[in-house]
C-alpha cells in the first residue's frame, strides 16, 4: 500500500485520483466514480467532490493508498 501526504485539511477524490496519476484527467476520475471503481474506507463510493481526509485509503483497480 502506498501513502499520499495530505497537505491541508482534505483533498477531493477526483483530485486525489489525478494526483496519484491513477487517472489520465478529470473527465476520466469522474467516469471512474461514476461507474463504483473506487472504494472508500473499503466502501464504493459515488461521490466525486467526497472529501478525503488523514486516516482515510482509497482503492482503485487493486492499487490501494493510505492518506498519512
Amino acid at each position: 500500500m502506498q501513502t499520499f501526504n495530505l497537505e491541508g485539511e482534505f483533498i477531493p477524490m477526483i483530485q486525489l485520483l489525478k494526483a496519484l496519476n491513477w487517472v489520465e484527467h478529470g473527465g476520466m476520475a469522474q467516469r471512474m466514480v461514476d461507474e463504483g471503481l473506487v472504494k472508500y474506507n473499503g466502501e464504493v463510493d459515488y461521490r466525486k467532490r467526497l472529501k478525503v481526509r488523514k486516516g482515510d485509503i482509497v482503492e482503485f483497480e487493486g492499487m490501494k493508498v493510505q492518506i498519512i
